[in-house]
């Protein structure tokens, strides 16, 4: 049985990952961050039959020792651990140059060296910046519009300059605006939700008028398995996408209508981006990984959202809704 590795394992969609690997028969080990509490995230709420086919890795990406011992026999590499927060890297930029570009440094520098079978690295449709057209596909060009995506922006690039450089088996996979259980109240849908079963009538939130692309975490999981099987993706890289948008303010109306239908939006300027980085549509093209693979998105958004709202109802707690989360 070939065994696989998960960087960001004990992360949203790392957790869902993994849990969809260990279903499919692999042999998974979890790079999970090190920590004084000895908790590994998400990991910790998954099933014991399912965390009877993980073996958890504790370290840190940014360290190439730790990086390299995870990744010794190991045939495939699915690379999520990164920072992701867009406000938080305004302030700590430095901190996502050294986990998201200096990390994937090191995951490619021990794949090229202990001749891992395929690496997949994950990228964001933020790299893209504001659609300069849409459906935006994979030759779009790219746009930092924050430090986050300055990061993934470069790691790509480093993904790609490995695969040019010494034909490694790379593939970049870049999921669209990805929401469903287990998601941190950094990103929208989550912010939305739990505000709205914490009861709250007057609902905080930055700009209404983006649009995103919104893929539920198990389709966007999914994604990534597809991908690895086919050796046609190798070079490649690839959205994740629906190819269909909503803007925040209709999202937010949504769940307003089906969880509290009294509740108020009310603007937060705390939670505004300055105006050239904030990214004002993403709508993605998926026509390449539907060429490539046999992915398709399994999920309606009205199906995930109510899985999404079933699973913070009985989660409520592991979230603060009193404070801005960055």
């Amino acid at each position: 049985m070939s065994k696989v590795l998960v960087t960001g394992a004990d992360g949203f969609i790392g957790s869902h990952l993994t849990e969809e690997l260990v279903k499919r028969g692999k042999k998974v080990k979890a790079f999970v961050y090190y920590n004084s509490f000895n908790s590994w995230g998400w990991l910790d709420t998954l099933p014991k039959e399912v965390m009877k086919g993980v073996e958890v890795f504790t370290g840190d990406i940014r360290d190439p020792n730790g990086v390299r011992e995870a990744m010794r026999n190991i045939e495939e590499v699915y690379h999520l651990a990164a920072l992701i927060a867009i406000p938080f890297s305004y302030h700590s930029p430095d901190s996502y140059v050294d986990t998201n570009i200096k990390g994937t440094l090191n995951v490619l520098q021990a794949a090229r060296d202990l001749d891992v079978n395929r690496i997949l690295v994950t990228s964001t449709s933020e790299v893209y910046g504001t659609a300069q057209y849409v459906p935006i596909d994979e030759k779009h060009p790219y746009q930092g519009q924050s430090p986050y995506s300055a990061t993934k922006i470069g790691a790509d690039r480093l993904a790609e300059s490995f695969y040019r450089s010494f034909n490694m088996p790379i593939t970049i996979v870049r999921p669209f605006n990805t929401y469903g259980p287990r998601q941190s109240a950094r990103a929208v849908i989550p912010t939305i939700i739990t505000q709205l079963l914490d009861g709250k009538e007057e609902i905080k939130l930055g700009s209404l008028t983006p649009t995103r692309d919104f893929n539920y975490v198990k389709d966007t999981a999914n994604g990534f398995i597809e991908i690895a099987k086919s050796d046609k993706t190798i070079g490649e890289e690839i959205n994740i996408a629906t190819q269909q948008e909503i803007s925040i303010g209709q999202l937010a109306e949504e769940l307003i209508r089906q969880i509290n239908p009294n509740a108020k939006i009310i603007c937060d300027e705390q939670r505004l981006r300055p105006q050239k980085s904030e990214v004002n549509r993403l709508l993605g093209a998926n026509e390449k990984i539907k060429k490539l693979t046999s992915w398709k998105p399994n999920y309606t958004f009205e199906q995930g959202l109510a899985e999404t709202i079933e699973f913070f109802k009985y989660n409520l707690d592991k979230y603060k809704t009193d404070i801005y989360n960055i």
